[in-house]
């Protein structure tokens, strides 16, 4: 039976709460993902997808619910025990790198290790273990600037993954990428999450992105709308059956 890694429960977020035109981004959504899972949030803009993927991954806290992760419930801590356990538990992958433009590439992979207070001894070795990974070994001694955008991301996700973190968080990995690199990122990906039972929420508007994942979870007006589940469907056939859902909702929007 597979373990719970993250539950988020009867969360809303409001905004502007205590003026006369508060705003609900998210309500009442109920989450659950296991340890392995592959999840993809969908939605239009505006839907609240951004909002739900910040409010379970500590980046902000809902204004009612609770979220755990691991078994440690997120609105009970201060802010300096979410950074901690942020730090701890936690992976990032934003679509614009986020990379030190003074640090090398390797640099920019250790940083995390560097910060730990009980410093890896082993860091060396760690990183040059994920460059390797990700095919970017000879890119370590060179900086950002020097780098293509699909290198650049993968330099990211070595960052994020380095300190083996417990889930992943991908916001629209492939925005800033061509599609011959979004491809090989999403393979990566997949791998990692095939082989490594690595735990991925990744945010997506495109189908094709999305058909990477195993589960879809597809927002419209702050509110889980569908879920779908690939189980023994083909990517293909997985694909179409989003397109499906994301036309439905589209097909919505001109209905009187």
């Amino acid at each position: 039976m597979k373990k719970v890694l993250l539950e988020a429960k009867n969360i809303s977020k409001i905004y502007d709460l205590d003026t006369k035109n508060p705003f609900t981004a998210m309500k009442d959504i109920s989450l659950t993902v296991y340890e392995g899972d592959f999840i993809c949030v969908m939605g239009p803009s505006g839907s609240g997808k951004s909002t739900l993927i910040n409010n379970i991954s500590t980046i902000d806290i809902p204004t009612k619910g609770q979220v755990y992760i691991d078994g440690n419930e997120i609105n009970s801590m201060s802010e300096k025990e979410i950074g901690n356990f942020r730090f701890q538990k936690l992976g990032f992958i934003f679509q614009n790198y986020s990379l030190l433009q003074s640090l090398t590439i390797y640099e920019n992979i250790a940083a995390p290790l560097s910060l730990q207070k009980n410093k890896t001894p082993d860091m060396k070795k760690k990183v040059e273990d994920m460059a390797k990974l990700l095919n970017i070994s000879k890119l370590l001694d060179k900086f950002p600037d020097e780098c293509s955008g699909g290198e650049k991301q993968r330099a990211a996700i070595c960052r994020a993954l380095v300190t083996d973190p417990k889930l992943i968080i991908a916001d629209e990995p492939t925005g800033n990428l061509d599609s011959k690199n979004s491809h090989e990122l999403l393979q990566i990906l997949r791998k990692m999450n095939q082989e490594q039972s690595k735990t991925i929420v990744m945010v997506t508007h495109d189908p094709q992105i999305a058909s990477y994942s195993s589960k879809l979870i597809y927002i419209t007006d702050g509110k889980i709308v569908k879920e779908l589940e690939k189980n023994n469907m083909s990517q293909k056939e997985y694909f179409y059956e989003i397109i499906n859902i994301t036309s439905k909702d589209a097909q919505m929007l001109f209905t009187d």
